[in-house]
């Protein structure tokens, strides 16, 4: 029963990791950018709701009404001003301005805050739980973090297929030039998918904040993370995405049941392997020549 729970406990934490991948998926997915700043986004989601929270009254598991919102404006603001600069200078500026964003994030975070870290505290909502058997116990926290994980990504999905501004994304994503030729503002469009992609890092920035500590130097982590499940589904991909995640997160619990040392080097290794065996992920398409 240990690798049963093994493989329940790499579920949970795999939808940690399709919530933090999903802007960054999106991102690459429709404008080609590469968010080395992604991870510190999140972190400072989580920092804005500490900040606020005491001012506003809010209570904490309500926090996203306010950090959301304020991260969508301001993922369309940046998009429009900051990357939209970068992006007409070439993909490689890009790189370099979003790292140069992580980098003064975390070290504005670390100036403001110290290097102390914060978590958003909502009691003993983390601590319930139940049990399957005596070997399996279940955090009622991580299964609400998998619903979330599945409602934003099928939100998402739907948005894309459905709705008149996705499609417009999806198009735009497709081929630039064309759907410029029949009225796209494609910059507006890239500045809706940013917003879309801030909100959600804002999400997985705050459950993070809720489950465990942060500091201005976590992000590094869960970029890494992030990058790994998106490569691991297939760029683009949105349910890619969900079941990268849960690949890399089941195998980290596996390679914990083995060795707690090899818990994040058997996460490396399906890396490695995904791109070694399926560069395009798993549910990603081959580019074409």
């Amino acid at each position: 029963m240990s690798w049963v729970n093994a493989v329940i406990q790499g579920v949970l934490t795999g939808a940690f990791y399709a919530l933090f991948a999903c802007g960054l998926s999106l991102l690459f997915g429709v404008m080609g950018i590469i968010n080395l700043a992604h991870g510190d986004l999140a972190v400072i989601g989580g920092y804005v709701a500490v900040a606020l929270i005491p001012v506003t009254h809010v209570p904490v598991v309500w926090s996203f009404a306010i950090v959301v919102p304020i991260f969508a404006v301001g993922g369309y603001v940046l998009q429009r001003t900051l990357l939209q600069a970068s992006l007409d200078r070439g993909p490689f500026t890009t790189l370099l301005v979003t790292f140069g964003l992580s980098v003064v994030a975390e070290n504005a975070l670390l100036e403001v805050f110290t290097s102390n870290s914060q978590s958003l505290n909502i009691g003993n909502l983390i601590t319930y739980s139940f049990s399957i058997n005596s070997q399996i116990t279940i955090s009622y926290f991580s299964v609400v973090v998998l619903a979330l994980a599945v409602a934003v990504l099928g939100a998402l999905q739907l948005f894309l297929s459905r709705s008149r501004t996705g499609r417009l994304i999806r198009a735009v994503a497709d081929d630039r030039e064309a759907a410029q030729l029949v009225g796209a503002n494609h910059r507006h469009v890239f500045g809706v998918a940013a917003a879309i992609a801030f909100s959600t890092v804002a999400l997985a920035g705050l459950a993070y904040a809720m489950s465990s500590q942060i500091a201005p130097t976590t992000g590094t982590g869960t970029l890494l993370s992030a990058f790994e499940a998106v490569v691991i589904g297939g760029i683009g991909s949105v349910w890619g995405t969900l079941v990268g995640g849960v690949v890399l997160g089941v195998a980290q619990q596996i390679g914990a049941q083995i060795n707690p040392a090899y818990q994040i080097l058997a996460g490396h290794l399906v890396f490695l392997a995904v791109l070694a065996l399926r560069p395009q992920g798993l549910f990603g398409t081959r580019a074409r020549a």
